[in-house]
């Protein structure tokens, strides 16, 4: 009689096969022992399943049961920079970064002048260089054993973006990562990887955009990114997820704040399948701030699930988590945000509010704001909403004129434009902004 753990072996059989075979000349024994870590971890961990609390309310067997492909061939067209220019930022100093499965393409990206010193291009490559110190330091060093796909990826660790700002440099351009998944012909994984070092006093904007050219083949985005902010640091960061109708993206940030530092993301999932992204902030020093913006667009029978959590280890740290979710259809949305306070992190304030605007009657959210206290002088509050467009504006809009329509669309385009306007830097809030108006707003009012 097979047991969950045969059944999960044969599972992961594939992967533990294509793992194997990863040539591992000239990488360093330290880079070579990370690896087999994430092996064993990924061989140990039980796939997420709905008996999991933080997975209950988000099914993702589709990807446990498919047997995708973790070394794809390369790319079946040859990539020029025009194919990509779609994805850049309206910004022509931004540094643009693109990676293909995974893998950093020099070609294709754009890579202006910046300060001495900072470092913006392939992990790999850092690891070759002087740099090599700073990447042996830190990566994997706060990923969490989160889940089998947090290991997988770790575990498949070849290439991945490396960002790094040396003590009190501030890097006025935006840094752009473009992660772009090419599947091949059988279902195929891509694992891509993000480490952004940010020393004491240094500021810099990094955005990660995930995107892919196929329409029909199936495909796993499996992403990891680690952020280390040093005392008085700042980063200005974003996500955006905007996968293919085939795509499935499991992403998982962790970040640690020494004291002081600041750190304002915005995550966006504007498209994909089933789409689970995750950041992990833990204010590991005095007095650092954090604040996560999450915005989900839902339609069809699409899932999504967003979770934000905030651990408070030392005093007089600040958290604010806003998410706001608009759905349609059949799709269906989760939102977590849980915040855990130490008891040493005295004198913390948290605040975390989730809305959610439902545009069918067939389309469902559940959202669970947590708060976890230990610590007995803290200000800490939560909230959510969720509901369709209130009638009486609809009725307010349509007596002086306007179409149901029209008004709809304003209200929603409204609704989603006031957590735009949180977005950190302004290219990013032309592109948001962009989207949501063709999404959402009838032709008449564009």
């Amino acid at each position: 009689m097979s047991t969950v753990k045969d059944k999960q072996d044969l599972k992961k059989a594939h992967y533990v096969s294509e793992w194997s075979r990863i040539p591992l000349n000239g990488d360093p024994i330290w880079l070579k022992q990370l690896r087999i870590r994430g092996a064993h971890l990924f061989r140990d961990t039980e796939f997420p399943n709905t008996r999991m609390e933080e997975w209950r309310r988000t099914n993702i067997s589709i990807i446990n049961n498919t047997s995708y492909r973790s070394t794809p061939a390369s790319p079946p067209i040859a990539l020029t920079q025009k194919a990509v220019e779609p994805f850049f930022l309206k910004n022509p100093a931004a540094t643009e970064l693109v990676f293909i499965n995974g893998r950093y393409n020099k070609t294709i990206s754009r890579l202006p002048a910046l300060p001495e010193g900072v470092a913006a291009g392939s992990l790999r490559r850092a690891i070759q260089s002087p740099l090599a110190r700073v990447v042996k330091t830190h990566l994997g060093s706060c990923l969490q054993a989160r889940n089998a796909y947090t290991a997988l990826n770790t575990a498949f660790l070849q290439d991945g973006a490396f960002v790094y700002v040396p003590k009190n440099i501030l890097v006025e351009t935006p840094i752009h990562i473009i992660a772009l998944t090419i599947p091949g012909q059988e279902p195929s994984a891509a694992y891509p990887r993000v480490l952004a070092v940010l020393e004491d006093g240094s500021q810099a904007s990094i955005t990660t955009h995930f995107v892919s050219l196929s329409e029909h083949q199936p495909y796993l985005a499996n992403a990891v990114e680690e952020i280390i902010l040093g005392p008085n640091a700042q980063l200005d960061y974003c996500r955006l997820v905007e996968e293919k109708a085939q795509g499935n993206h499991l992403a998982t940030a962790e970040v640690r704040q020494d004291q002081n530092s600041r750190f304002n993301g915005f995550m966006a999932v504007l498209d994909g399948n089933i789409v689970r992204s995750q950041v992990c902030v833990e204010l590991a020093g005095d007095g650092a701030e954090c604040q996560l913006n999450g915005l989900y667009l839902n339609d069809g029978h699409r899932l999504t699930d967003t979770q934000f959590s905030v651990l408070h280890s030392r005093p007089h740290g600040l958290s604010r988590i806003t998410g706001k979710g608009i759905l349609d259809g059949d799709s269906k949305a989760v939102f977590l945000g849980k915040v855990y306070v130490h008891p040493d992190a005295q004198k913390t304030d948290s605040r975390q509010l989730n809305q959610n605007l439902l545009l069918s009657e067939r389309a469902s959210v559940e959202t669970k704001p947590q708060l976890e206290i230990y610590a007995d002088d803290v200000k800490c509050t939560h909230g959510a909403t969720v509901g369709a467009p209130p009638q009486e504006v609809l009725f307010y809009f349509r007596s002086r004129g306007i179409s149901e329509a029209a008004a709809r669309g304003m209200l929603t385009c409204g609704f989603a434009q006031e957590l735009i306007e949180e977005a950190p830097t302004h290219a990013i809030r032309e592109y948001l902004s962009a989207h949501v108006l063709a999404k959402y707003a009838p032709k008449e009012i564009r």
